[in-house]
């Protein structure tokens, strides 16, 4: 295997997305600070939504898609134990996203795209972001042809057997990023691009949030595979143990590459371009999507147990104390599953019809997506970079007890933080601003909720700095040992020729898609003299 490439090409991903990372946490800090009210020299509204834009897009995007593709490839490497394919076009995809990113900051940084991660019209960015923006989708899509070449060729090449779960998962990634960012790219390309050119004067909104609604929740599962491979994948190794059911985390991947495209409406609820019928079909699917996250829960507590009850444990629950819990891996997938079941339920909140209108717009909803995203999802990206970072740099960890603080510092931040944020959105307090200082009686009982939101913020800056510490450590100060592959778990036992790949997945795919959005999208062609979105803005 071609080492050396797959290594640099993993670090040059990684260094992105994680630099990404820390810068977008200082920002978030600033945000906390300014919208709390507490500090007048901070009150901004055009530097906090700018601040709020380049936070979302850092993280969301810049993150993401650098670790996923720097994940993707050395799973692939690994798990097939063969070569990259075509380290060539790797390259020119990082250099594609790279470009992207540099062109949509300039904007970004400079108040001229302050449209937040969602950039929906008809608020307009500089014509660099939008460009930016889809040169970083446009670069994810060369990874994402690689990973399904180099699936496809180990099944060529080995016709009968079981693909390693870690790849299966990983080009179940790719087909569903190839699936959910069509959407945003049709509306980057032909509306947001032509607006901001001056081309077309003015831009249909309905049409251009339904497209977008196509990416927004289904790219949440294109973040979240790569924590669940980790789950799968390296906690049971890590914990002493092995996999519950190779079977049903194949399944639960299959289940989210299927069942988390077709429901976007669920963010449209509000909105008025999309009948209740349609929001209503999306609903479903929303809940039904519920079932993978309770496999994934179900197979990793029971493959930790498994580990536990070898190491010793006994009782009912004795089993949890019997854990490596001074092993990063096992501390983050603890801490992760945590925080999912909270998300979880808040999620639950948010898809629901009738309950949606009670937190639409509010605190909350960013409560419920920190928990869920920063809390469950970069917690395990934060695991995986610990693990792989002695492998990529031939240095061991420097400092395994830096680690397990920085990972408890997360939780508790985090936790400290949302929690507020949950309960300020009962106390209606709305999302979209710059400040909450109302002068009312109601946002008195919002202050003590805001100390705690700064306190927790604190706690996430100060853990996120020493991560990125330990890694800039590790690389130039760790001890010296030699690189040696150290592939994920693999318990493949035989699995059925539909939990083996993607052809009829695929399809059946192309059935929801047209079925949930085939209308939906067709009714602004159909209806554009009646279409009230169809004004000018």
């Amino acid at each position: 295997m071609n080492d050396a490439t797959v290594n640099r090409l993993t670090l040059f991903n990684f260094w992105v997305a994680f630099g990404a990372f820390g810068l977008a946490c200082f920002f978030g800090m600033y945000q906390v600070l300014e919208r709390s009210g507490l500090f007048a020299f901070l009150q901004s509204p055009a530097a906090y939504f700018a601040s709020v834009s380049t936070h979302g897009v850092l993280m969301a995007f810049v993150l993401t898609t650098f670790f996923i593709m720097g994940f993707g490839y050395h799973t692939a490497a690994r798990s097939l134990r063969r070569p990259l394919w075509n380290p060539p076009l790797a390259w020119a995809g990082y250099g594609v996203c790279v470009v992207g990113v540099a062109l949509a900051a300039i904007p970004l940084l400079l108040g001229k795209a302050s449209v937040l991660y969602t950039f929906y019209p008809p608020i307009q960015a500089n014509v660099f972001f939008y460009l930016g923006a889809t040169l970083l989708v446009v670069g994810s899509w060369f990874w994402c042809v690689i990973m399904l070449v180099m699936f496809a060729q180990w099944k060529r090449d080995r016709p009968g057997e079981t693909v390693p779960l870690p790849m299966f998962a990983t080009a179940a990634n790719a087909l569903l990023w190839l699936w959910t960012s069509a959407g945003v790219a049709l509306e980057s390309v032909f509306q947001l691009l032509p607006w901001a050119l001056g081309l077309t004067d003015t831009i249909d909104v309905g049409l251009a949030r339904t497209l977008f609604a196509w990416t927004l929740h289904p790219i949440v599962y294109f973040w979240l595979i790569p924590a669940y491979i980790a789950l799968y994948c390296y906690v049971p190794q890590a914990a002493g143990g092995k996999l519950f059911s190779d079977l049903l985390a194949r399944t639960a991947f299959v289940l989210i590459l299927v069942l988390g495209l077709p429901i976007g409406f669920h963010h449209l609820y509000m909105d008025p371009e999309q009948g209740a019928g349609w929001k209503f079909l999306h609903m479903v699917g929303t809940f039904a999507v519920a079932i993978p996250t309770l496999l994934t829960g179900f197979t990793v507590i029971a493959s930790l147990e498994m580990a536990g009850r070898k190491r010793g444990g006994a009782g009912l629950f004795g089993w949890i104390g019997a854990l490596p819990w001074k092993n990063p891996m096992v501390l983050a997938a603890i801490l992760s599953l945590l925080m999912l079941v909270l998300g979880g339920f808040g999620g639950i909140v948010n898809a629901s019809y009738a309950m949606n209108a009670m937190v639409h717009n509010t605190a909350w909803v960013p409560g419920h997506f920190h928990l869920i995203f920063a809390g469950t999802v970069i917690t395990m990206y934060l695991a995986v970079a610990y693990k792989l970072w002695p492998e990529l740099c031939g240095r061991r960890l420097y400092s395994v007890d830096l680690a397990l603080v920085q990972l408890w510092g997360w939780f508790i931040g985090m936790v400290i933080m949302t929690t507020p944020w949950h309960i300020l959105g009962l106390l209606g307090q709305p999302r979209r601003i710059s400040a909450v200082q109302y002068n009312s009686v109601l946002t008195l009982s919002w202050e003590p909720y805001e100390l705690a939101m700064i306190a927790g913020g604190s706690i996430l800056l100060a853990s996120a700095c020493l991560f990125v510490y330990l890694l800039y450590k590790t690389q130039t100060a760790g001890e010296k040992v030699d690189a040696r592959e150290d592939a994920a778990a693999d318990s493949n036992h035989g699995a059925p020729a539909w939990l083996n790949g993607f052809a009829l997945w695929n399809r059946l795919i192309l059935v929801l898609m047209v079925l949930s959005y085939g209308y939906p999208i067709l009714q602004f062609f159909l209806l554009k003299t009646h279409s009230p979105t169809a004004w000018g803005y």
